[in-house]
């Protein structure tokens, strides 16, 4: 088995490193730098908890709440970025352990960092990329044995054995040169037993420090580092793990573990028992919320200022279009649509003579230019154009439902 290089002295506090980045320069940044980074200022009230801010950072400010398009490998997939501007799109996010594969932190850092790189002007948070390592170890995997050192994983790329520690995520993350870096975690699953997620959120507190002093060797007003809060579906680790990371004063605070997002009545519950403890100052994210607009909905009236998923473009390229509206009932946000899971299948035979956008209070430029029945056939035909439409509705869909929280609290009250 190919073993990545690397010079253990430069990590010396670690037992057994596998691999390591070579010691370049950071990124010279294409693009203005703004300086006094990373306040965070709550502008406006929004239903039950909800709240509109102003989050600054390197390459301009954030209006909160937001949702991040996910690109993965430096690219939102079949979406330039001109179209992701286009379409409002304010901030995108990439995988650091993707990129620390292919083509590797120290490529993209001598190119100018992640903005250059992709030619993208507007903020970018990178991912440590203990999610993946995480699903990598899970049963069934078998690809990555965590110790109190890190993590020493095989590429799902190329079978090389390397290794992630939280001292190697932040230097990894600081040449990508992306606004927004989260710590090196462990996840846990949703139903982790309590012996296991104790274990885990000890270990991910353990790291955060690391992180944290890892993190503080930089210019920490070019880069935001957030703790995460893990401790999968057990209240008192979740309290626990939000008073340690809290604690540390960093500039946001995220909510992890593969409950967030993925099951809904477990995130809100996550979030009610942690809620007393989270600053006002202080963004908050949760990680990997999204699979429909009625989820950002219901983060969004918890008090959630950012949230990711690879949902809207996924379910895009499968054929699966959002459509529906956000409306006002009872003072509460809710999404009316006229099809189960708020989607459409394009590819079912009802649509191949529908003239029709695929959402007719859509403003993407999909649904201005092409009709459901165009949609259909370049579907059906796996035309590549299909992807780049769908995409762009998907994600412009998202977007709007985040836009229609805050244009439904600036109107009069009747």
């Amino acid at each position: 088995m190919p073993v990545s290089r690397l010079n253990p002295s430069n990590f010396s506090n670690l037992k057994h490193p596998r691999r390591q980045l070579q010691k370049i320069p950071l990124p010279r940044h294409k693009y203005n730098i703004i300086t006094g980074m990373f306040e965070f200022k709550i502008t406006g009230k929004l239903a039950g908890r909800g709240r509109t801010g102003v989050f600054s950072t390197p390459h301009g400010d954030l209006a909160t709440p937001v949702f991040m398009p996910v690109g993965t490998h430096a690219s939102v997939k079949s979406v330039n970025p001109r179209e992701l501007k286009e379409i409002g799109a304010q901030i995108i996010l990439a995988n650091n352990y993707h990129l620390f594969l292919r083509p590797g932190s120290d490529v993209i850092a001598k190119l100018g960092g992640l903005h250059a790189f992709m030619n993208w002007d507007k903020p970018i948070l990178t991912d440590s990329g203990g999610f993946q390592v995480w699903s990598l170890g899970e049963p069934g995997g078998g690809l990555a044995k965590i110790t109190p050192d890190g993590v020493e994983f095989r590429s799902h790329l190329d079978g090389t054995v390397n290794f992630l520690s939280p001292e190697i995520a932040i230097d990894s993350e600081v040449k990508l040169g992306a606004d927004i870096i989260m710590a090196f975690d462990q996840c846990t699953s949703d139903t982790a037993k309590k012996d296991a997620a104790r274990t885990a959120l000890e270990l991910t507190n353990t790291w955060l420090v690391r992180g944290v002093k890892e993190w503080q060797k930089h210019d920490t007003e070019k880069q935001a580092l957030f703790g995460i809060i893990q401790g999968a579906l057990h209240e008192d680790l979740r309290r626990e793990a939000a008073q340690f990371v809290v604690a540390q004063d960093l500039p946001g605070i995220a909510i992890g573990g593969e409950t967030i997002g993925y099951n809904m009545s477990g995130t809100k519950a996550v979030i009610d028992w942690i809620a007393d403890y989270l600053p006002e100052n202080k963004p908050r994210y949760t990680m990997g919320l999204g699979l429909k607009p009625s989820d950002v909905l219901t983060a969004i009236s918890l008090g959630i200022d950012m949230f990711d998923c690879v949902a809207p473009t996924r379910l895009a390229r499968n054929g699966a279009l959002y459509t529906g509206k956000v409306i006002s009932k009872n003072g509460e946000y809710c999404f009316e649509s006229n099809y189960p899971n708020e989607r459409i299948n394009i590819g079912n035979k009802e649509f191949a003579g529908d003239a029709g956008p695929i959402d007719e209070n859509c403003d993407c430029p999909t649904c201005k230019n092409f009709s459901r029945a165009y949609l259909h056939h370049l579907f059906r035909s796996k035309e590549l154009l299909y992807y780049s439409l769908a995409s762009v509705h998907n994600l412009r869909l998202m977007l709007k439902t985040v836009e229609a929280t805050k244009e439904l609290a600036s109107r009069p009250q009747s």
